[in-house]
């Protein structure tokens, strides 16, 4: 079979397209043909060694994807050849096959296509526990999210809006705003004005939450732009990571509430990663929930793919296609 190898930490040209031995599944694991997987900044993360992502060398990358069981291993209930199942947080995914528990197999219900599944997995369940558990959203809650056209802000947003949510959505620019509109965000802001923007809409009251996967170069801005008592979310640093925080600024900005969360925490067991991506699948089913893939890739160019995730050229959710 065909996989993506990064044969050291670096740039985008570590990794090179190669054939390696089909993985035999052992007990309680599934062999699935790959039909799309998610491109994510993790990625990028793990291809760079920053940490905590960094791994051994060499390695396949990705950790996202959707397909189409090809052998059950011993042991595996459930789950059978044919089966198309989806999954996160499984290493190796940039490949034509890869090895998937059983038991963090999902399967994929009938008219959703394989590639909404593999979108919407990782990104789409980050935004379900942002706005369920990690601050749950209430009607009338002015709330910010930051890169509001990218994979996890167009869903977040939808989310936001599916709750009642007043949504102010910064982006880099007027047609990545008109996306964020479509999504249903009632305000849109650059990310050098969405403080104003935010004391306008508030009355200069702030905001209830800001969902910040931006990090370094939003995060003051967004702990200023909290109202008293507000929750700064901070699920990922696109931009790099943020400085060290001395917890008085938490104080001095109205008792400010903090937490960096991951997903990885937040489908624990099985029934919690069958609840999230079940009402995923289901909001999709119902049309409540657009997945908009922003760009497909063949495998082969998981390279352009990570360049163009991490120069913000594009929108929605990017994925690569081995076949």
């Amino acid at each position: 079979m065909r996989a993506v190898i990064a044969g050291a930490h670096g740039g985008p040209d570590v990794l090179r397209l190669a054939e390696r031995d089909v993985p035999a599944p052992g007990p309680g694991q599934l062999l699935v043909d790959v039909a799309a997987a998610g491109v994510n900044y993790m990625d990028i993360y793990q291809r760079e060694g920053r940490p905590p992502y960094a791994g051994d060398v060499p390695f396949v990358p990705g950790n996202e994807g959707a397909g189409t069981v090809a052998v059950a291993g011993p042991g595996v209930q459930g789950a059978r050849e044919g089966d198309r199942v989806a999954w996160t947080g499984i290493p190796g995914s940039y490949a034509e096959q890869v090895i998937v528990p059983a038991g963090r197999a999902v399967p994929v219900p009938d008219g959703i296509g394989l590639e909404t599944a593999a979108a919407v997995m990782l990104q789409g369940m980050t935004a379900h526990y942002l706005v369920t558990d990690t601050y749950p959203v209430t009607e009338g809650e002015p709330v910010v999210v930051h890169a509001a056209a990218g994979g996890v802000g167009l869903l977040l947003t939808q989310m936001v809006t599916m709750r009642a949510g007043v949504v102010i959505a910064t982006t880099s620019a007027p047609w990545k705003a008109e996306l964020a509109r479509a999504a249903g965000a009632q305000h849109t802001a650059g990310y050098d004005d969405f403080g104003a923007v935010v004391r306008e809409v508030t009355r200069g009251e702030g905001a209830a939450v800001v969902y910040d996967g931006v990090g370094r170069a939003t995060f003051d801005d967004s702990l200023a732009a909290l109202r008293r008592r507000g929750y700064m979310v901070l699920y990922g640093a696109a931009s790099g990571p943020v400085p060290p925080l001395d917890p008085q600024r938490l104080h001095t900005g109205g008792s400010l509430f903090l937490t960096r969360p991951t997903l990885a925490d937040y489908i624990v067991t099985r029934d919690e990663l069958l609840s999230r991506a079940g009402d995923l699948f289901r909001w999709i089913g119902q049309g409540r929930l657009d997945v908009r893939i922003g760009g497909r890739y063949p495998l082969g160019q998981a390279s352009r793919a990570q360049e163009d995730l991490a120069a913000r050229r594009t929108t929605g959710k990017l994925i690569l296609l081995p076949g």
